[in-house]
């Protein structure tokens, strides 16, 4: 043996050893970390979680928002797990530098597949620095970059991956050419572009070099392959927090165990607050223990499930949900990335007490006072940050709070940080299981919501208007529109319930909405009824607000109303309402076929029910009070966030506009499912916005961009915002003719025939889903 051998014998079969060990000792830690969790139950359908698992990893599905990353990355995550049988060989090329895996060591197919993977490998790993780099933030918009998506990551952690897959490729890439010189000397009748069909036309460079040469360069470049794979495991192993590494063992897990078995993104329903595993209500709360602690959402890290800090160790710091979040867009200090990155560091730095024994836990905070400090630290509380550097805002080791209240405060739950994630991450769950801690045993909100509270549990709205004047929008209407409960006993013969919802009944701008879809039902001939004061606010500000309990008492007021009233299709104007209706009703025994109202009227136009006809005039109308329709030659529209993210309803609002004759549909820049949030969900719409710039304003800026006459909605709660942020702008003495209004006030002024009426042509090939 050279002496060159013996060192790199010597070294490889010494040092792996303390990795594997550490990594073993890492793995149980973080599975008594997430046994210290709150017990949550994904077992269900394990079929469907594993083809979801399947897809996810080998279609890079959930990437595929970027498809060039999404490309690279295909190749560096396979080239991972495909590459794993060269380390394999190279522990044995430390003996024997001819060495081949028996039976596919020489099987042309596994070679193909070797070096097509170790050059994809380490393509993939340059153009990924590429983009890095690129995306850097010293090129980036923002005080201090912080429009990167990369701003906040952990630079060295990210270098230090990416340095390791490139060696690692390097180094396979040169022993495959190593091993093509060694077969031109100990076997020239072999076919180099058989066994060597990449790498061959490089072994080139190592002829004229002697056999023994050639094996002492093996076994150099089999040590640096060995060496620098193992250091990256004993790194990680001891860097528990190092998400961009250890995503790629632990995305497996977290995908399998996601929140919806179908595969679909945790969005729509909120969970149930849950204690012990099963779901607390008022009437759970009256057996609890005078004596024990109560549990009400999550106000220590151990509160979350155990897949909650599954998705805190899993985040890889990309940065696409804090690209796409509007509070960061806006110069808020909240950003779902570090919201994740904060609650990491937390729980890792919390984790001897967490894993402890309970006889152990006394001792062992005596001990360390540092830790003893850490399991009093509040997760939500005043930090004194910096407005101006938001990284202040997060404190996984305190002293005052490990995350400011402005960062919980700011979401507006739009689900594009749970959309765009590449591994699962619920990150709206968790927020709301924080506010629930913060709204329900703090009693620490904004102070706006305790008027929102009040409205909604004594006048069952949030404006605190009385229910006789749910009914107002109907005053001179030229038709009869039927009330359950007092014109009707039930909804036996009616087609539909027709949902109004509170800002459709009490909103003026939200009337001009509900008007039009009830004259264009009636034009349809489609027989309806609605509730009247027998409505409630359906309770999705509540529930986003912290306030599971109110949500609670509402919700099952509806639910009883809705059985009386024999509600089994439903329609609605509002997207939350939409929202709640159908995906959270049935957690308290109502089940009912939801449509929105642009599904619906998408469907009669189908149906040859309503005929668009009429096309706009050269100068524009604006509705009015009286009269809902409004039409013009050019719209943009926009995805209200509970109707697209988390509901997927794209293509009725943009087939109905595509039916209308003679007018044009503008795309904004971000539409569809990175359509940018209007600022009022998440109970935002009752909140001030004081942070930074008004995500109303945001929006209404790029909608005007498009230069579009009509800025198209389908939710009232995005009529509101975008209304007032163009209001702002006509203040200003620009966009006089622009006007924000519902699809259906625009469908309603298309059916009406005019006096030089032409029969619509429906053609929606160009309109996006």
């Amino acid at each position: 043996m050279s002496p060159l051998q013996i060192i790199g014998i010597a070294l490889c079969f010494t040092i792996p050893l303390a990795g594997w060990a550490l990594l073993a000792r890492q793995i149980w830690r973080f599975s008594a970390l997430y046994r210290a969790g709150q017990p949550a139950v994904r077992l269900d359908n394990p079929t469907s979680r594993t083809w979801t698992l399947i897809k996810e990893f080998l279609g890079h599905t959930r990437m595929s928002r970027l498809p060039l990353v999404a490309l690279a990355h295909w190749f560096t995550a396979l080239s991972f797990l495909i590459l794993f049988a060269t380390l394999v060989n190279a522990f044995f090329q430390l003996i024997w530098a001819d060495f081949r895996l028996p039976v596919i060591g020489h099987f042309p197919p596994f070679e193909w597949l070797i070096e097509a993977f170790a050059w994809g490998g380490l393509i993939g790993i340059l153009v990924l620095i590429v983009i890095r780099q690129l995306a850097h933030p010293r090129s980036a918009a923002g005080e201090h970059g912080r429009r990167s998506r990369f701003f906040g990551s952990t630079w060295w952690q990210a270098y230090y991956v990416e340095f390791t897959i490139l060696v690692v490729t390097i180094c396979i890439l040169l022993l495959r050419t190593l091993e093509a010189a060694m077969l031109k000397i100990t076997h020239p009748e072999e076919s180099q572009a058989l066994h060597f069909p990449l790498t061959g036309w490089l072994a080139g460079m190592w002829d004229g070099l002697s056999l023994d040469t050639i094996n002492n360069l093996v076994y150099l470049v089999a040590t640096i392959k060995i060496m620098v794979s193992f250091a990256w495991m004993i790194t990680i192993s001891l860097q528990p927090t190092m998400g961009v590494a250890w995503h790629r063992f632990l995305a497996f897990p977290n995908i399998w165990f996601k929140r919806e078995s179908s595969g679909r993104t945790a969005l729509g329903a909120l969970q149930p607050m849950v204690k012990d595993g099963q779901p607390v209500t008022m009437e759970t709360l009256e057996d609890h223990p005078e004596d024990e602690e109560l549990q009400l959402g999550a106000g220590k890290i151990e509160d979350f499930t155990w897949k909650g800090l599954l998705d805190f160790s899993t985040c890889t710091e990309c940065g696409r949900c804090q690209s796409q979040c509007p509070a960061w867009n806006t110069d808020k200090p909240l950003s779902p990335k570090l919201l994740m990155m904060t609650l990491r560091e937390h729980a890792n730095a919390k984790a001897p007490y967490l894993t402890a024994a309970a006889e152990q836990r006394t001792a062992l905070l005596e001990a360390d006072p540092d830790l003893a400090a850490l399991t009093e630290l509040p997760l939500i509380g005043q930090t004194g940050y910096d407005i101006a550097e938001p990284l202040t805002a997060y404190n996984p080791h305190g002293p005052n709070a490990v995350i400011d209240q402005d960062v919980l405060w700011s979401c507006t739950t739009c689900g594009a940080c749970v959309e765009q994630c590449p591994v699962d991450i619920e990150h709206v769950d968790h927020i709301v299981d924080m506010r629930r801690h913060q709204a329900l045993v703090e009693s620490a909100f904004p102070g706006e919501l305790a008027g929102l509270f009040k409205n909604l549990e004594g006048k069952g709205n949030p404006w605190g208007m009385g229910a006789k004047a749910r009914l107002d929008w109907a005053k001179d209407l030229p038709f009869e529109v039927p009330v359950v409960g007092e014109d009707v006993e039930n909804l036996d013969g009616y087609d539909y319930l027709f949902w109004v919802g509170c800002a459709g009944a009490y909103e003026d701008r939200a009337k001009k909405t509900t008007r039009a879809v009830a004259e264009l039902l009636h034009l349809a001939e489609v027989k309806f009824a609605v509730l009247g004061n027998g409505e409630t606010c359906t309770g999705d500000s509540a529930r986003r607000a912290g306030n599971e309990f109110l949500f609670q008492m509402l919700a099952q007021q509806n639910v009883e109303v809705l059985a009386e009233a024999g509600a089994v299709k439903i329609v609605v104007t509002c997207a939350h309402c939409f929202n709640t209706l159908k995906n959270e009703y049935p957690q308290f025994g109502g089940s009912y076929e939801v449509l929105h109202h642009t599904q619906l009227l998408n469907r009669l136009v189908r149906e040859k029910r309503l005929v668009p006809v009429t096309r706009p005039g050269a100068d524009p109308v604006k509705s009015t009070n009286k009269d809902a329709a409004s039409s013009a030659n050019t719209v943009t529209y926009h995805d209200p966030c509970y109707l697209g993210r988390h509901n997927h309803v794209y293509t009725s609002p943009r087939e109905l506009l595509g039916s209308l004759p003679g007018v044009t549909l503008k795309e904004m820049p971000r539409h569809g499912e990175r359509s940018f949030c209007c600022g009022a969900g998440g109970a935002r719409m009752w909140m001030e916005e004081k942070l930074g710039e008004r995500i109303n304003i945001n929006r209404t800026n790029e909608a005007l961009g498009t230069g579009a006459q009509r800025i198209a909605i389908g939710c009232p709660f995005c009529r509101v915002m975008l209304s007032d942020g163009l209001t702002a702008r006509q203040s200003e003495g620009y966009f006089e003719q622009v006007e924000v209004v519902d699809i259906a006030q625009m469908l309603l002024a298309a059916v009406r025939p005019g006096p030089e009426a032409q029969p619509a042509q429906i053609d929606v090939s160009s309109v996006a889903n």
